[in-house]
């Protein structure tokens, strides 16, 4: 019996010891460009390109991507959103070097890639390849954005488009304190699964404030800024206290000329006062 077995052990042994290495870290692609996924194996010796076979397929569905034997490209079970989209390197296939190349990069390509390589043994490994594209420069709006008052209750929106995956939103005051109450962010995908955001800050307003909205992508790394300055000329007083301040000015004018009449009326009292003391020591 084990006489029987040897051979089939022997030959999954031989079938796993083709070394077959692709990046550890993900594979970062950004939208509409070219990528390449790599990998590659070694052999212990040299081999005929007709004893190599290459496999590539989503790990998860194990849908094909790419498939190479006898030479040649087999693509008659390629998934048709892969279509003319990829393909090998030919001229370095000899040297082991079975990367993948996927043009014009979408948002659907996103996932885990397996590579198999098959020269006499056998081989696979997989790749995480994501996919990354900037968004717009972000734009801040306000609203209301006239009659504000001291003390008004405003809506401060910060909107960019085209972007993927979802941002990191940062909002802050001219201050640069971080402002996390009150906010609300949204994500909207389009066609091609690319992202419109959306992110509303709701503060009570000041005179002379400035807030800033400060987008992250956490693929790309790059930071998009846009800010807005509320100063005192954009506000206006509330009528009441506008009446208030004229009423107020009104009486202390009118106090004023009063005082200012009792204040003559005494001194004339006072100089005719004296002007009648001063006649007798003239007789």
């Amino acid at each position: 019996m084990l006489s029987l077995l040897l051979p089939t052990l022997l030959a999954v042994q031989a079938l796993a010891v083709l070394e077959v290495q692709v990046p550890e870290l993900p594979v970062v692609a950004l939208y509409g460009m070219d990528t390449t996924l790599n990998c590659s194996f070694s052999h212990a010796s040299p081999f005929n390109l007709s004893d190599l076979s290459v496999f590539w397929q989503l790990t998860d569905t194990k849908s094909s991507v790419h498939s190479y034997w006898a030479s040649q490209d087999q693509l008659a079970d390629q998934g048709e959103r892969y279509a003319n989209r990829t393909s090998l390197y030919p001229s370095q296939l000899g040297a082991g070097n079975t990367s993948l190349l996927l043009r014009g990069v979408r948002v659907a390509d996103e996932g885990s890639y397996t590579c198999f390589v098959r020269v006499e043994a056998y081989g696979s490994a997989a790749l995480l390849l994501q996919v990354a594209a900037p968004y717009s420069k972000p734009l801040v709006t306000l609203e209301p954005d006239s009659n504000l008052r001291p003390g008004d209750e405003v809506a401060l929106t910060c909107v960019a488009y085209g972007g993927y995956p979802e941002a990191d939103v940062l909002w802050q005051n001219g201050g640069g304190h971080n402002l996390t109450d009150n906010v609300t962010t949204s994500l909207v995908a389009n066609e091609e699964g690319l992202f419109s955001m959306r992110s509303v800050l709701t503060v009570t307003l000041e005179p002379n404030s400035t807030y800033s909205c400060r987008l992250t992508n956490p693929l790309l790394g790059e930071d998009g800024h846009a800010s807005v300055t509320i100063t005192g000329q954009n506000m206006v007083f509330p009528p009441v206290a506008l009446w208030l301040t004229v009423g107020l000015a009104v009486c202390l004018l009118g106090l004023l000329i009063a005082l200012a009449a009792v204040c003559r009326r005494k001194i004339k009292e006072s100089c005719e006062e004296d002007r009648a003391a001063m006649t007798p020591l003239k007789s």
